[in-house]
C-alpha cells in the first residue's frame, strides 16, 4: 500500500458504507482518486499510503451523501406562503397563482441556488427535481455542484413556461440538449399527475423515455381525493390507467404514493417501480400515511424525498429519515417497522437505484463516485453514543453536517459553502420576498 498515492484520504471515526445493513467500520479511511473511490482501508493500510490531502473526522460518522428523490427546489421562493391548506386549495388558490406571476428563468434559478445550498448544508449530494425553466435548473446544479436531475414537468394547461402539453415536451428537449454530456446533469421527464395529464400524453411520454433513454417522474396516488375522482370520473384507479398507458416500469419514479391497495403494491413490484416517500409533505397537506412497510416488504425499490420547500417547510433529508422511520412505526403500530438501518437505505442507496445511479452513488464502495458527507456526533444532542446508525436516523441534526463531497469535490468544509455564497443568497431571497408581496421591481 505504501506504493499508492491518493488524491484525497479520509479518515472517519465511523463509517457507514449502508451496501449491508448495520454495518459500521471504526477508524477507516476512504482513498479517493480523481473523483472515485479507491478503496476502504483499515488504520494501518491507511498510515502506510501517501496522499495529496488527509481529512481527519475524528468525531465523526462518515456516509453517503443524502439523495432527495422527489423536490420542487425553485418552490424554496414560496416557503411558507401558504400554510395550513389542503392540498388542492393550496395548489389552485395559492400556490399556481404565485407561479403565474412569478415562475421565469430567474425566479428557477435564483430559487434552486436558494435550495442547494441548504441541501447541501443538510447533506444532500443528489436532487430529483420537477419543475419548469430547465435550464435555469440545470445552470444552479452545476453552480452548487450538486448531481442535479432536471424533471422536465408536463402539464395540459397553460403556465408561463408552455401552453399545452406538445409545448412542453418539445421545449424541455431543445433545452435538454445545452446540457447533455455533463455528467452530474441528467433531465428527466416529468408529468405532473393522472389528474392533469391526458392519456395522448401520457403515450408521447413513455415513447420519448424510451426513445432518448429517460427516466419518468411523476406524482401518483397523492391523495385520497384524487383516487376517487378517477374512479367517479375515469371508473378506474389511477394506478391501473397509468398500467394501460405502459407507464409503469423500472423507469418510473412515483412519488408519494400514499393511497394504495394490495394489489397495487403488487403491481408496483412487478413492474420495478421506485417510489419516492415524502413523510413530512404528506403530513403537513394531510394527504396521508404511504405504506412504506408493505412496499418494502413486497420488494418495490423505495427512496425518500422532501417534497418542496412550500410544502414540507425545509429541505432537510436528516429530518425526513427520522419522520420515514417514525411514521412507518406508528401507521402500522409495529415499533419495529423501518428500522434506522432501513431509512438510512432508503435515503441514500434506495434513491440512487431509482435514478439509475446505484453503480455510481449512494453507498461507500470502491468504484463509486466520493459522494459523500460527515456528521459531527460529538454533539450534547448526540452523547452518549452507542449506535451511529441510529443517531443518525433518530438524533443528530442537519446542523451537525461539517462536509460534504460530489465526486470528491467539496462542497462544504467545516460548515462552510465552498461553490455557493450565503450572503449573496439571503440577499437575493430578501429582494423576492420582495417582489412576491408586491412591494419591488417586477422585471
Amino acid at each position: 500500500m505504501a506504493d499508492h498515492g491518493f488524491d484525497l484520504l479520509i479518515s472517519a471515526r465511523w463509517m457507514i458504507p449502508v451496501e449491508n445493513d448495520g454495518e459500521i467500520l471504526e477508524d477507516y479511511s476512504v482513498a479517493i482518486n480523481s473523483g472515485k473511490i479507491i478503496s476502504l482501508l483499515n488504520p494501518t493500510e491507511a498510515a502506510a499510503v501517501n496522499a495529496k490531502k488527509r481529512v481527519r473526522l475524528d468525531h465523526h460518522v462518515l456516509m453517503p451523501g443524502l439523495v432527495n428523490l422527489h423536490g420542487h427546489s425553485a418552490m424554496t421562493l414560496l416557503r411558507g406562503l401558504a400554510d395550513d391548506k389542503a392540498l388542492m386549495d393550496w395548489l389552485q388558490n395559492h400556490i399556481w397563482p404565485a407561479e403565474a406571476a412569478h415562475v421565469a428563468d430567474d425566479f428557477v434559478f435564483d430559487g434552486a441556488l436558494l435550495a442547494m445550498a441548504e441541501m447541501i448544508r443538510g447533506g444532500t449530494t443528489t436532487i430529483n427535481d420537477m419543475y419548469f425553466y430547465h435550464g435555469a435548473m440545470a445552470r444552479a446544479g452545476l453552480a452548487s455542484g450538486m448531481r442535479t436531475f432536471v424533471g422536465a414537468t408536463v402539464l395540459e394547461f397553460p403556465t408561463n413556461y408552455a401552453q399545452n402539453a406538445d409545448g412542453y415536451l418539445s421545449r424541455a428537449l431543445e433545452e435538454r440538449r445545452e446540457f447533455l454530456g455533463e455528467e452530474l446533469v441528467t433531465f428527466t421527464l416529468a408529468p405532473h399527475a393522472p389528474y392533469t395529464v391526458s392519456d395522448d400524453t401520457f403515450r408521447k411520454v413513455v415513447t420519448l423515455a424510451e426513445q432518448e433513454d429517460m427516466l419518468i417522474h411523476c406524482h401518483i396516488h397523492e391523495t385520497a381525493g384524487e383516487v376517487e375522482d378517477a374512479r367517479r370520473e375515469q371508473h378506474q384507479r389511477p394506478l391501473a390507467r397509468l398500467k394501460a398507458l405502459g407507464l409503469l416500469s423500472p423507469r418510473l419514479i412515483a412519488a408519494h404514493m400514499v393511497h394504495l391497495d394490495k394489489d397495487e403494491i403488487e403491481l408496483a413490484a412487478r413492474h420495478g417501480v421506485s417510489v419516492a416517500h415524502n413523510p413530512t409533505s404528506n403530513m403537513k397537506l394531510a394527504s396521508g400515511i404511504a405504506p412504506v412497510p408493505a412496499l418494502l416488504a413486497a420488494g418495490v425499490n423505495v427512496g425518500i424525498g422532501t417534497d418542496g420547500a412550500a410544502s414540507n417547510n425545509k429541505l432537510d433529508m436528516l429530518a425526513e429519515l427520522r419522520q420515514a422511520a417514525l411514521l412507518a412505526k406508528v401507521g402500522t403500530l409495529d415499533p419495529t417497522a423501518v428500522p434506522a438501518a432501513t431509512a438510512l437505505k432508503m435515503a441514500t442507496l434506495g434513491g440512487a437505484r431509482a435514478l439509475g445511479i446505484g453503480d455510481k452513488a449512494g453507498s461507500i464502495r470502491a468504484g463509486k463516485d466520493a459522494d459523500l458527507i460527515a456528521i459531527d456526533l460529538a454533539e450534547v444532542e448526540t452523547s452518549p453514543m452507542f449506535d451511529p446508525i441510529s443517531h443518525v436516523v433518530y438524533a443528530a441534526g442537519r446542523e451537525q453536517v461539517s462536509h460534504v463531497w460530489v465526486k470528491g469535490r467539496p462542497l462544504m468544509q467545516e460548515r462552510a459553502l465552498t461553490t455557493l455564497d450565503s450572503s449573496a443568497l439571503l440577499e437575493n431571497a430578501a429582494r423576492w420576498r420582495e417582489r412576491i408581496l408586491g412591494k419591488g421591481k417586477t422585471a
